[in-house]
C-alpha cells in the first residue's frame, strides 16, 4: 500500500509500505477515506516528538480518521464489510488497574495510532484495528464527521470534567480544534458566555459566528485585563487549549477564586510553570485532560442529531499526495487554517 511517512525533522514522502493483515479474530481492516491533520501529529513534524515519545525515521503518523470495512476477524460481529465507521484511535489493553477502574485513557499499556514506539499511524491506505475502535456510522454522516469525532470526543470529556453549567462563564484560551471542540458541546449543553482567545483573527471570526461573547488577539492586546474589565467577578471554568505558557498565565488571571482551569493543550516544551501566589490565594483546581473517555458515541450522536454542526472546522482540504503541503499549511499557521483534512 501507500502511506505518507515522516522522513526527518519537517521532511515527508509517499512510500510504498506493508499491507496491514488481520491477525487476531475481533481484527478490523479499513480503507481510509478521510484524515485530520492534529496538533500533535504537527508536533512530531517540526520536531520528532512529544515528551518522551521520539519519532524513528521513517514513520507515518495521523489518527484521527474515517474509512470503510474491508475485511474483518471470525469473530468480529459490531462491523462488517462495506460499513462506514469512526475509528477511535487509542487501544487500551483492558487488564491493568486503570482499564479496571473504568480509566482507559490512562491505561498503563496504551497503544495509540501513530505515536511512536506504539502504532504505525493512519496515513496509509489501510490500516488494522480492533473491533472495539470501529465506531459505525449512519450514511448521512459525512467522514468528515467520522475523523473530526476524534477531536470532539476530547473536548466532550474536557467539558463533562469541568462539571461547568448553562450559567457558566466560559474562557477558551486557543481557538484551533480542540477549542473548537471544547465550545460545541459546551453550547449544545445550554452555555453561552464564552470568552475566546486565539492569534489567528480568521479563527476568532469563526468563535464570533458561534456564539462567542468575546474575543481577543493576545498578541494584538492584553486579553487578561480586557477580560476581567468585562467580568470583574472572572470566569467560572478557564479550557487552556493550545499548550503555551503564556496562555496559562492568562487562565491563572482570569478564573474567579474557587474556579477550575483544564489543561487539554500539549505543549513543545517539557515544563510549564503557575504563579503559585494566584494559585494559592484564588484555591484554583486545576485539571489535566488525557484525550477522552467513552465520549467517542456520545460525540457521533450529537452530531449525527445535529445538535453539533462541525463544519466550520473542516477549512482547507488536500488530497493524499499533497500530505506535505498540508502540514506545512498547519505549522505554520497559514491562511486562517482551523483544520486540514487529507481526502483519499
Amino acid at each position: 500500500m501507500k502511506a505518507m511517512v515522516l522522513t526527518g525533522i519537517k521532511q515527508m514522502e509517499m512510500r510504498e509500505w506493508p499491507d496491514p493483515a488481520i491477525k487476531n479474530d475481533h481484527d478490523v481492516k479499513i480503507k481510509l477515506k478521510r484524515v485530520g491533520v492534529c496538533g500533535s501529529d504537527i508536533h512530531y513534524y517540526r520536531t520528532g516528538k512529544i515528551g518522551s515519545q521520539v519519532v524513528e525515521f521513517p514513520f507515518p503518523v495521523g489518527h484521527e480518521s474515517g474509512g470503510v470495512v474491508v475485511e474483518v476477524g471470525r469473530s468480529v460481529t459490531k462491523v462488517k464489510p462495506g460499513d462506514r465507521i469512526a475509528i477511535e484511535p487509542a487501544i487500551s489493553c483492558g487488564e491493568c488497574d486503570q482499564c479496571l477502574a473504568g480509566r482507559p485513557n490512562t491505561c498503563r499499556h496504551t497503544k495509540f495510532l501513530g505515536c511512536p514506539g506504539q502504532i504505525e499511524g493512519c496515513l496509509t491506505d489501510f490500516v488494522v484495528m480492533p473491533e472495539e475502535n470501529s465506531f459505525p456510522i449512519p450514511d448521512t454522516m459525512s467522514f468528515d464527521e467520522a475523523a473530526i469525532s476524534e477531536p470532539l470526543a476530547i473536548g466532550l470529556y474536557a467539558v463533562k470534567q469541568s462539571g461547568l453549567t448553562a450559567k457558566d462563564k466560559i474562557g477558551i484560551l486557543g481557538f484551533g480544534p480542540i477549542g473548537m471542540s471544547v465550545m460545541l458541546p459546551a453550547r449544545a449543553f445550554g452555555a453561552r458566555n464564552f470568552y475566546v482567545t486565539d492569534k489567528i483573527d480568521e479563527r476568532l471570526k469563526i468563535a464570533v459566528k458561534l456564539v462567542a461573547a468575546w474575543t481577543g488577539n493576545p498578541e494584538k492586546e492584553n486579553v487578561a485585563d480586557l477580560i476581567n474589565k468585562k467580568e470583574p467577578l472572572q470566569l467560572d471554568v478557564v479550557f487552556e487549549c493550545c499548550g503555551e505558557q503564556d496562555a496559562i498565565n492568562d487562565a491563572l488571571k482570569i478564573v474567579k477564586p474557587g474556579g477550575k482551569i483544564m489543561l487539554i493543550g500539549i505543549p513543545e516544551q517539557q515544563r510549564l510553570s503557575f504563579d503559585m501566589d494566584f494559585m494559592r490565594r484564588k484555591e484554583i483546581t486545576v485539571i489535566n485532560v488525557r484525550r477522552q473517555r467513552f465520549c467517542v458515541q456520545e460525540a457521533l450522536d450529537l452530531m449525527s442529531s445535529g445538535r453539533i454542526d462541525i463544519s466550520p472546522m473542516a477549512t482547507h482540504r488536500f488530497n493524499f499526495r499533497d500530505t506535505k503541503k498540508a502540514f506545512d499549511l498547519v505549522d505554520a499557521y497559514h491562511d486562517g487554517v482551523m483544520k486540514a483534512m487529507i481526502e483519499f
